[in-house]
């Protein structure tokens, strides 16, 4: 365990020297010319450095995850549990949904350019009663832990 470890933090200052070199060469080469094409490489090569690290995070996020759940299966039932209970939750929000635009002040302006479509009205629907079940379940839930001890 103690060598993963040690690759783990040779890895971590890897990425951060790699960072720190990167971020520094921008800000010697940071030019008001927007046509510059120095500037425009070091933009170009830092953006894609970001996406790298990006993608590198959620890689371990979820193997480290998977590791987790694979390793202690039994203790990661109640994890499992209350995301089938939200996949549910929206599911049902979803199919609740509607697909009407709704009319108001200025609508017609986001349906004429395309941004409000009815997938996206399907989609902000299905968000909005996801949010009002979780607000009642959570007031459900502060109201009985605070009458819980009165019948005890």
């Amino acid at each position: 365990m103690e060598k993963i470890a040690k690759y783990i933090n040779i890895f971590l200052w890897v990425i951060v020297g790699i960072t720190a070199i990167l971020a520094i060469s921008f800000m010697t080469n940071i030019s008001s010319d927007e046509t510059n094409p120095n500037m425009l490489s070091w933009l170009s090569t830092n953006l894609i450095w970001t996406y790298i690290l990006l993608i590198l995070s959620v890689v371990f996020l979820l193997g480290f995850g998977v590791i987790q759940l694979v390793s202690n299966f039994k203790e990661s039932k109640k994890a499992l549990l209350s995301l089938v209970v939200i996949g549910v939750i929206v599911l049902v929000a979803y199919l609740l949904s509607s697909e009407a635009i709704p009319v108001f002040l200025g609508s017609e302006k986001f349906v004429e350019q395309g941004i409000l479509t009815p997938k996206v009205s399907k989609w902000v629907d299905t968000g909005l009663f996801t949010t009002y079940v979780f607000f009642a379940i959570s007031i459900v839930a502060i109201v009985y832990s605070s009458i819980r001890g009165v019948f005890k």
